[in-house]
């Protein structure tokens, strides 16, 4: 094979406004041609911003190219430095002979274009096709990405379509012109196990189909299982080691890589609590060989029962009966006639006294509209929520507040769920001042404050606003923020799905320690079935608004009962080292 991308010592700068930061830093590494190449780390490591700079896709005022080349070889044999071509240059390359797939399809397509309009552009563009001719290439790829009813599709916006179908949608893009590179940036990470799995399968297809070479981004290496031939992984900018996958997932010699194989929660394994990034780079430094020991104290079968037998003999804390959530859909722009939707449909459970109930089914399935229904965050058609004797559907305003200050939500999207205008520790001592819960400013300012080291954030940070934090950070602000009225039941929606592993480790952590601390009650919603496995007492498997299954937790995965449960778990990635080899085999066929 010869090598179609070449990048010899890049280093990228950008002026922030408070100082130059360095987001890539000596990288160097290759790709073959038909080569599939992982790129992971966590956010901020440099990843996405290297493979943005090959296509020209960073601000100019910003970026900075301090040193280096991207280095490449066209099918003519050519070879181009990508850095140094002009933009018009650049215009005939990206998209025809290097595609790019992007992590979030809804803010990629353009919302005011039909999804088969924003295709047939590019194939007029680049392979300068008839209306005719490209609306027929369009219909062609939109089947070949397994969207079956291409028509439709191609006629739809992308606002009428499911993640799942945007992606593909996305990907029929990126193909259009038969490019003999692909760039995938993430483009799994907020789609829920089956369509993940569904979107990996179809790009090795493609791959294998077109002969194209894949650099795919992520911060999971679970998912580079069944994907990659090598891995290259990077931290601060630089790459730390760079690998076929069967030595990355069997003999990692970065104790970072060791970190990122090693903090992500396995279906078989139920660990006192996460092993994080930072330690294994803590011991890296102060062990004699760098070696770091998993933890030893895993929670074994005897003990977890003995604990829910006392667990479940307690009267419920919250009774979810019958609950029916509807909602209306216009069948047309210019309709007047509407269509009820059963987001959900007569689900019922209880949920007791200091458990933690996971709630998992496809994107779509009814969680999320479910776990604000319970909170009254939107309002039920039909059902009961007894909350300590009370029905919470039953409820009149002023009751319902009175309520509100012992039942707490985690939104998916901390940053979204944050005043940008307001300091986060305003924002701690907000609820305090709703609910009337401290007697004066002083005393809710000394709680926030208590609160905030809680989730290992510090008094530094009381003042400064939501933008100057990480994901991870703003999330223990939510958390924290939460706590605040001293809840006894928290709703986690997806509180840990946009963050890379290593953060979301700290964050579960996190989440168990505070519960045990503080005794309160979740309802933990995810699409990660690992994640929820790890984190729940029981789970509740949902299927188009009702509930599918509801089993303990190691039960369920052990022996699923519903057909719909056994293909959940099915397609959770197999990226244990000790699965690599079946991976790799799976991947042959």
């Amino acid at each position: 094979m010869s090598v179609i991308l070449d990048i010899n010592n890049l280093s990228v700068e950008f002026d922030s406004g408070q100082g130059v930061v360095r987001a890539v830093d000596s990288v160097n590494y290759q790709i073959q041609e038909g080569e599939s190449v992982g790129l992971a780390g966590e956010s901020g490591s440099g990843k996405t911003v290297s493979a943005m700079m090959m296509l020209g896709l960073l601000p100019a005022n910003s970026a900075k190219v301090v040193s280096g080349e991207i280095l490449y070889t066209n099918a003519e044999g050519k070879t181009i430095d990508l850095i140094k071509i002009s933009e018009k240059e650049r215009r005939k390359i990206r998209g025809k002979e290097i595609g790019m797939i992007f992590q979030e399809p809804a803010s990629s397509l353009n919302p005011v274009l039909t999804c088969g309009e924003q295709i047939a552009e590019t194939l007029r563009t680049h392979l300068g096709l008839s209306d005719s001719a490209a609306k027929a290439r369009t219909l062609e790829l939109l089947q070949e990405v397994k969207l079956n009813d291409a028509s439709r599709i191609a006629s739809s916006f992308p606002h009428e379509l499911s993640g799942g179908q945007k992606q593909r949608v996305m990907i029929a893009m990126a193909i259009s012109c038969n490019p003999r590179m692909l760039i995938a940036d993430e483009p799994t990470t907020a789609l829920d196990v089956t369509v993940q799995k569904s979107i990996l399968l179809l790009l090795e297809q493609l791959r294998r189909k077109y002969a194209m070479s894949l650099l795919f981004i992520t911060h999971d290496l679970a998912v580079l299982a069944g994907l990659a031939d090598r891995i290259l992984i990077m931290r601060q900018g630089k790459v730390v080691e760079d690998n076929s996958i069967r030595e990355v997932f069997l003999h990692p010699k970065n104790p970072y890589t060791q970190g990122l194989l090693s903090c992500r929660p396995t279906i078989d394994e139920r660990p006192e609590r996460l092993p994080t990034v930072e330690e294994f780079l803590k011991s890296a430094h102060t062990e004699k060989h760098g070696d770091f020991d998993k933890p030893s104290l895993f929670i074994s079968e005897e003990s977890r029962r003995i604990a829910h037998e006392k667990l479940f003999s307690q009267e419920p804390l919250l009774k979810i009966k019958d609950v029916h959530v509807t909602f209306q859909s216009s069948s047309g722009l210019f309709s007047n006639s509407k269509q009820e939707i059963k987001a959900v449909d007569g689900v019922s459970f209880d949920i007791f006294p200091g458990e933690t109930l996971g709630l998992v089914g496809e994107s779509g399935c009814g969680k999320t509209t479910l776990g604000r229904a319970i909170l009254r965050l939107i309002e039920a058609k039909s059902g009961e929520v007894i909350f300590r004797s009370k029905n919470l559907f039953n409820l009149q305003a002023s009751d319902l507040r009175k309520e509100r200050k012992q039942l707490q939500m985690v939104f998916q999207d901390p940053y979204s769920s944050l005043n940008p205008r307001m300091r986060i520790g305003d924002a701690i001592m907000e609820p305090m001042l709703v609910h009337g819960l401290q007697p004066d400013v002083f005393a809710r300012r000394k709680k926030a404050l208590e609160l905030l080291n809680k989730v290992g954030l510090t008094r530094d940070h009381f003042n400064r606003f939501p933008n100057e934090f990480s994901g991870g950070q703003r999330q223990r602000i939510c958390i924290a923020r939460a706590l605040a009225s001293e809840p006894g039941f928290i709703v986690f929606d997806e509180s840990v799905s946009s963050l890379d592993v290593s953060a979301q480790a700290v964050i579960l952590n996190l989440i168990n320690e505070l519960k045990s601390e503080l005794g309160f009650t979740c309802l933990f919603i995810s699409h990660d079935l690992s994640v929820v496995k790890y984190m729940s007492d029981r789970i509740v498997v949902m299927n188009q608004g009702k509930v599918e299954e509801l089993a303990e937790a190691d039960t369920l995965y052990k022996n699923p009962k519903s057909t719909y449960t056994q293909s959940l778990i099915a397609s959770i990635p197999l990226g244990r080292p000790q699965d690599i080899d079946r991976a790799i085999e799976l991947r042959k066929i």
